[in-house]
């Protein structure tokens, strides 16, 4: 036999001897901190197994079983039969214990003893059996009675072909009247075309937490499909094939934008006899908007200066890269309106969160509705002047009742975000909060805040969606439902921003830099469902195996942290949970009107920021010194937020483990369905793999059904399906809306970052498009695709 065989006991007791100090050591840093007892007891049991193992004897097996009995009882007792939970806990001390039990072992133990021959492929199975049981010990989604069909008529004023606005109708709902697909018939989907933009990363674009995302959702007006890419280039498509009409790049100057995104562009229809009367507006990186011909591709000469309008008029002074517009702005009643994403983070006093309304034929300035002014809108500035400073923005999607004549603004903080004792009370009234706007002069008509004196960078990240409740009278009730990054759903009355689902005001932690105010207390819908996380506790804590879940636990014990909304301190990390990247983020939830359902898709991941004093992250080169003059030094890494004008540096990073996973159980990510009548959630389900993740960045193509991060939104059609591409595993899904059960899969060709949209072709077809061109956040497969998938031809 060979040496390393025949020394087998030897070489394991020594592996074991040194892993137990090590858990010993850290199970008593553990304890020392208030934590559990067990990784201290572990350790030590795991020395006397190897010393026994080294001495040969067999009494290392009954003592590694008595331990493996007490890890038992003691994960059961921390956690109950929870897979995931009990994954770190149990799966490596059970496979060492089938290891210790297989006969090429136990025969160097104790005179060589004889091994019956079953032991040579028994316990290999039972252990291929623990590791394959992680993908069915888990519930699975079962069919659920199918949503009773209503066949009240479609008047949204869309054509059923069409998928004209980011959301398919200002009022962000994200359905489709379509029928074609069903849950019947899902299965045969095909690829129909596939279209590459050829616009990817650049050098330097992806990388030090800089992000380059294809986060597109088309829209489809008559015979053409409009895309944007995040190079701002716009570009036609035939609808039915995927062929491309014609293609406009501006060239935008975008060296020093620290995110490259482009959501989607928007529509409008001028008077006829306008030139250009069907124009395509559209961002473009480096703070400009233009109007292309919708058939031509051509600029629009009369739209600003020769079809671009700058966005930096009124803005004063604007680094490069510090202004730029990710989202599609909102077109209706002859107005273009947007606002835009302030490089937040960076310093005090940047350009203004002003939200502008312009002319969408002459690119004039209609209004502006400026946070350090906000009761009047400001209506044709003069030429100098210069907007509030420093004001929250609002960067997301807008949604709108067009007919009731109102705007819907998500909005962000006072820059920058993680400090805020020197912020106004304008800045304190409009943070982070659903206002209302006059579309036609920006007049504001009412405002509700989500969340108080934000200090967690939880802005609304998009618009509210219309939905219009029954009463038992026969009248309707004009609602709106917002979602948060806090995984908290606001129903108001969207007339009067009042709450239709009651709002309490809870006690919120305090303390926190010595400089800063926290606010008392927080806003709670309390009578709506909820998608907030509860408490993170340290048995919540999570690893790919014992070792670095041990370190979590110590990491957990070391941070400050009470809950939800923390305020950071610089003697320790703090533990932020919800976090920016949110439970919801830009991608808000779709709603079925006929049954007045929401969708949404969740996101759990905890971070954790570290605060520095400025003249210690200038020693530690996290930082760069800046004089306030010109543009401030970029930072080495995204996660760091320079505040320049502030006492203090802030890192936020996700909290993850040594291995590079998540130090926090799954599941990472779910697909939720809430019926809106009964304010109750109809189902919650796990969704997405680990397929496309792994420790250290490695895709190692285990599916691990843990459910999985995703950005990017979902849509769904009357007839009862769900089609959602966000998840970090590379996927499109197609769910059954009655009971979110997954009905079918496809592989993307990179991440799906995205939002689908669906339309019927000239052809008859109906077709679900989305973009595939990865996340530089989630760390996704990169690409430049747009994929679209139909029944076959004949199969219909």
């Amino acid at each position: 036999m060979p040496l390393a065989f025949r020394s087998t006991p030897v070489v394991t007791g020594a592996l074991l001897v040194l892993s137990g100090l090590a858990f010993a050591v850290g199970g008593a840093w553990l304890l020392a901190l208030g934590g559990s007892v067990y990784y201290l007891l572990a350790g030590l049991g795991l020395v006397a197994v190897g010393v026994l193992l080294l001495k040969g004897r067999r009494q290392a097996l009954w003592l590694y079983g008595l331990l493996w009995v007490a890890t038992l009882a003691w994960s059961l007792w921390e956690v109950g039969p929870d897979p995931w939970a009990l994954e770190p806990r149990l799966l490596l001390p059970t496979l060492l214990g089938l290891y210790l039990l297989m006969p090429g072992v136990r025969r160097k133990l104790d005179g060589r003893r004889p091994v019956g021959r079953r032991g040579a492929w028994v316990l290999p199975l039972l252990g291929v059996l623990l590791v394959g049981s992680l993908f069915f010990a888990h519930p699975r989604p079962q069919p659920a009675p199918d949503l009773a069909r209503v066949e009240a008529p479609v008047s949204d004023g869309v054509a059923e072909a069409d998928w004209p606005f980011y959301g398919r109708t200002p009022r962000g709902e994200r359905w489709s009247p379509l029928e074609q697909i069903t849950p019947g018939n899902v299965t045969q989907l095909e690829n129909a075309w596939t279209y590459r933009t050829g616009d990817q990363a650049r050098d330097g674009e992806n990388e030090h937490g800089y992000e380059f995302n294809v986060e597109v959702t088309p829209i489809k007006v008559g015979d053409l499909l409009y895309i944007c890419t995040p190079h701002s280039q716009v570009i036609a498509l035939d609808p039915d094939t995927g062929v491309e009409r014609w293609r406009f790049d501006p060239k935008p100057q975008t060296g020093n934008n620290a995110y490259l995104a482009c959501r989607g562009v928007s529509y409008y229809e001028a008077p006829a006899g306008t030139p250009c009367a069907q124009r395509i507006i559209a961002p473009v990186a480096d703070a400009r908007l233009m109007a292309l011909d919708a058939h031509t591709g051509q600029l629009c000469d009369g739209f600003g200066e020769h079809g671009y309008v700058s966005l930096r008029r009124h803005l004063g002074a604007v680094p490069e890269g510090f202004h730029f517009v990710t989202s599609p702005p909102l077109v209706a009643q002859d107005r273009v309106i947007l606002g835009g994403w302030i490089y937040d983070g960076q310093a005090t006093h940047e350009p203004s969160g002003a939200v502008r309304a312009f002319d969408p034929v002459t690119g004039e300035i209609a209004w502006a509705w400026d946070v350090g002014r906000p009761d009047s809108p400001v209506v044709h500035p003069a030429a100098s002047e210069t907007f509030t400073r420093g004001t929250p923005n609002a960067w997301g999607v807008y949604t709108a009742d067009v007919e009731r004549g109102l705007v819907y603004l998500p909005t962000g903080n006072a820059v920058p975000d993680y400090y805020g004792a020197k912020r106004r009370p304008f800045d304190e009234r409009y943070s982070s909060s659903v206002v209302a706007l006059d579309i036609r002069s920006g007049a504001p008509r009412w405002t509700f805040q989500t969340l108080h004196h934000d200090l967690w960078d939880m802005d609304v990240p998009i618009g509210p969606t219309l939905v219009d409740l029954p009463q038992p009278n026969g009248a309707s009730v004009p609602a709106l439902v917002q979602t948060t990054k806090r995984g908290e759903l606001f129903l108001l009355n969207r007339e009067t921003g009042e709450p239709l689902a009651d709002v309490e005001e809870r006690p919120a932690p305090q303390g926190g830099l010595p400089e800063e105010t926290v606010a008392p207390t927080q806003p709670y819908s309390v009578r709506m469902p909820s998608f907030a996380p509860p408490p993170v506790r340290e048995q919540d804590t999570w690893g790919v195996t014992p070792f670095d879940q041990m370190l979590c636990r110590i990491q957990f014990r070391r941070m400050n942290y009470q809950g939800a909304f923390t305020p950071f301190v610089q003697d320790k990390p703090t533990l932020v949970y919800p976090a920016f990247d949110g439970v919801i983020d830009w991608q808000g939830a779709s709603l079925d009107p006929l049954h007045r359902r929401l969708y949404a898709n969740l996101s759990y991941i905890p971070f954790v920021a570290e605060v520095y004093a400025r003249e210690d992250a200038e020693r530690r080169g996290l930082v760069e010194p800046w004089d306030g003059k010109g543009t401030p030094p970029r930072p080495k890494d995204f996660a760091i937020n320079p505040q320049y004008g502030t006492p203090y540096v802030v890192k936020v990073e996700p909290w993850l483990g040594i291995l590079q996973a998540p130090c926090k159980a799954p599941p990472w990510g779910q697909l939720a369905a809430v019926d809106l009548d009964s304010r109750r959630i109809a189902w919650q389900h796990d969704v997405g793999t680990t397929r496309d993740t792994g420790p250290f960045g490695l895709h190692l193509n285990l599916p691990f059904p843990t459910g999985i991060f995703n950005i990017g939104g979902n849509l769904n059609t009357r007839s009862g399906l769900i089609f959602m591409g966000a998840t970090a595993d590379d996927y499109l899904r197609a769910f059954e809306a009655s009971s979110g059960r997954e009905l079918w899969k496809t592989r993307l060709p990179a991440g799906g970052q995205a939002t689908p949209m669906t339309y019927l072709g000239k052809d008859g077809r109906q077709y679900v498009v989305i973009a595939a061109g990865g996340h530089g956040g989630l760390k996704t497969r990169s690409g430049d695709y747009l994929k679209a998938y139909a029944l076959p031809a004949q199969g219909r």
